[in-house]
């Protein structure tokens, strides 16, 4: 499925297989927690991302804000198996 953060201080939250979630608001925050999840975030909002195992266990999670840790605006990202931000290309 598909989240998005349009408002205030809001909140996307993917929690499916495959699931992407964005924040285009003010001040909210896009969660991809879902197997293969991807998030985006534009500039003053930021994005977390999980990566689990093929059991569905988490293996790692990280956030960051937009403009932090390399995550530019407007742009998807995945976290990969070592736990990094990721572009997604697809």
């Amino acid at each position: 499925g598909a989240a998005s953060a349009t408002g205030v201080s809001g909140a996307a939250s993917a929690t499916g297989d495959s699931g992407a979630a964005s924040a285009t608001g003010r001040h909210c925050v896009a969660l991809g927690s879902g197997g293969n999840s991807r998030a985006m975030a534009t500039d003053g909002n930021a994005l977390c991302l999980v990566n689990r195992a093929d059991d569905g266990s988490i293996r790692h999670i990280r956030a960051a804000k937009c403009g932090d840790a390399g995550i530019e605006a407007g742009v998807w990202y995945r976290l990969n198996e070592a736990g990094e931000f990721e572009r997604c290309e697809d």
